[in-house]
């Protein structure tokens, strides 16, 4: 059999794999890829393989950079089904047709522009109508049951921990008389969430597909709601907004949680806790119907104590854009979830623009943010930023709290891959930046002397038993490896440079200018070479 590594290799974002068993091609989640401007480019290229051949996808979850080019597919001729649990049907349902009109809204303000510059219009990635279309393929299927494939393949859907639906995937794989088994963790959750079940434990494998997301970092280790109480009470005290950009499926819920538990005790004063996002409040209500999913402690909550985790007499859904524009207007504090979590669109945008430059307010980040996004920058001290067109002073207290996180960390990883009894042939470390996977293969080389691969986009390994070997992509040839590795070194660069300016003050600062603008001109050319390729 083949896997071949199609996108989170080498970066977060992007999942997908392909499988090949025979003549048989099963695809492993087609996301979307986030962050700069050069991994986005990701997304209008074409796919690797032949649409119109892949039998089937296996969705891990429904966070975009695992489900976002699920639409592209149907639309370049995909005919087979999608098999993801219940929740994950449910969510997809919503989140497809979102990012789709946010690729035809995005498509319309650069033909715009485009327009304007005499460029040739763009086509939006996909629309609202190829992600309804696309949706049509789904079929639900149930943790922990054992769905065939075909006569060769089988495979189990188990819980991931991650957010409600999340998956990581056993793979049985029979060629020759002989068994192989895969397991793909997905995004593997953090043990001890809110509302959400621990990742299962599974003990058996030949080979592991696993994320690195917080490979080389430990989640700090505090009271959450402490934490959490202290940087709400002081942003009241200084008469102050609390703004929380939020991934709107999986943390708007758990932060709902925490808020509820804080708002109940008075450990935090009356005030209104609002959900500024379309896409969070369908989640929500989603989230609410499927308390099958539940763990243990939501469940005495809500049939023992009579008391549901995620509603509160405080809470505030504002769905239209009139009244999400009337935040602006508020006279006492409040606390607003707005998506997306690392403010790259949506509502968030303006609750940025109209509370960054106030020192009362607060924005605090608690979930991952991708190289490039306006998130990372801001996490990263950036003085000034351009928020809708506008360049904004930060003064307002920026709080990153990676507690929150919904994916393991190093130690949790680990232990989580400790639970497998027998001995694994290879351990495929995805969905991490270089520096977390390079970081956690050392550690299992060290700990666990398992034999240990970091995949580039492209990369085959052909598995024969327990005998693996990779076929390295063609885009990794030493030329063109060396021209991504030169434009790695040139984002750094470019994001370093950056916050120079910003805390001196911007253009006044001219030789820091001069430095910018010639990082821009060649940041803009390896774009467009890279985008050739």
């Amino acid at each position: 059999m083949k896997l071949t590594f199609l996108g989170a290799a080498g970066m977060v974002t992007g999942s997908s794999y392909l499988l090949e068993v025979g003549t048989q091609k099963i695809l492993v989640d087609c996301g979307m890829f986030q962050g700069s401007k050069t991994i986005t480019a990701n997304n209008r290229r074409e796919f690797l393989y032949d649409p119109t051949a892949i039998d089937c996808v296996i969705l891990t979850h429904a966070h975009i950079d695992h489900s976002g080019l699920l639409p592209k597919l149907c639309k370049a001729g995909f005919k087979g089904m999608i098999y993801a649990t219940k929740v994950t049907n449910e969510l997809c349902g919503i989140m497809l047709p979102d990012s789709a009109h946010i690729q035809e809204f995005d498509a319309e303000i650069e033909n715009r522009k485009g327009k304007r510059a005499g460029r040739k219009p763009v086509e939006p990635l996909y629309s609202i109508d190829d992600a309804r279309i696309c949706l049509t393929h789904f079929s639900p299927v149930d943790y922990d049951t054992v769905v065939t494939l075909s006569p060769i393949v089988k495979v189990c859907f188990r819980d991931a921990g991650h957010i409600l639906g999340s998956a990581m995937i056993e793979v049985w794989v029979t060629e020759e008389g002989k068994t192989t088994k895969l397991v793909f963790s997905g995004d593997l959750g953090q043990p001890n969430q809110p509302i959400i079940k621990d990742p299962t434990l599974i003990d058996e494998a030949d080979y592991i597909i696993v994320e690195t997301t917080y490979g080389n970092r430990l989640h700090e280790d505090y009271d959450k709601e402490e934490k959490l109480a202290s940087i709400i009470n002081a942003s009241v005290a200084r008469g102050g907004n609390i703004i929380i950009p939020s991934f709107a499926v999986g943390r708007t819920q758990t932060m709902l949680y925490y808020l509820h538990n804080l708002l109940k005790s008075g450990r935090i004063p009356e005030m209104p806790v609002i959900i500024d996002s379309p896409l969070a409040i369908s989640a929500t209500d989603i989230f609410l119907h499927n308390t099958q999913d539940y763990d243990t402690e939501a469940i005495d909550m809500l049939y023992k104590d009579h008391d549901n985790p995620l509603l509160m007499p405080q809470l505030r859904f504002t769905k239209t854009a009139e009244e999400s524009r009337a935040l602006n207007e508020l006279d006492k504090p409040a606390i607003i979830i707005s998506a997306s979590g690392m403010c790259d669109a949506g509502r968030i945008l303006h609750h940025l623009k109209h509370n960054l430059w106030r020192s009362e307010a607060s924005i605090l980040f608690i979930g991952y943010q991708a190289q490039g996004s306006l998130g990372r920058r801001l996490v990263e001290g950036a003085r000034k930023v351009k928020v809708l067109g506008e360049e904004i002073s930060v003064k307002a207290k920026i709080h990153s709290l990676d507690g929150f996180s919904a994916h393991a960390d190093q130690q949790q990883l680990l232990t989580w891959l400790s639970y497998f009894k027998t001995k694994l042939a290879n351990i495929f470390l995805v969905h991490g930046e270089s520096e977390a996977s390079e970081t956690f293969a050392q550690i299992i080389k060290e700990k666990m002397e398992v034999s240990t691969y970091i995949p580039n986009l492209g990369d085959v390994a052909t598995l024969t038993g327990r005998v693996w070997q990779v076929e390295e992509a063609e885009v990794t040839s030493p030329a063109v490896k060396q021209l991504h590795d030169y434009l790695d070194v040139l984002d750094r660069e470019y994001i370093e440079q950056r916050k120079k300016l910003e805390q001196m003050g911007g253009a006044d600062n001219s030789k820091i200018a001069e430095i910018m603008r010639s990082l821009e001109k060649v940041h803009s050319y390896m774009n467009k070479t890279l985008n050739g390729l």
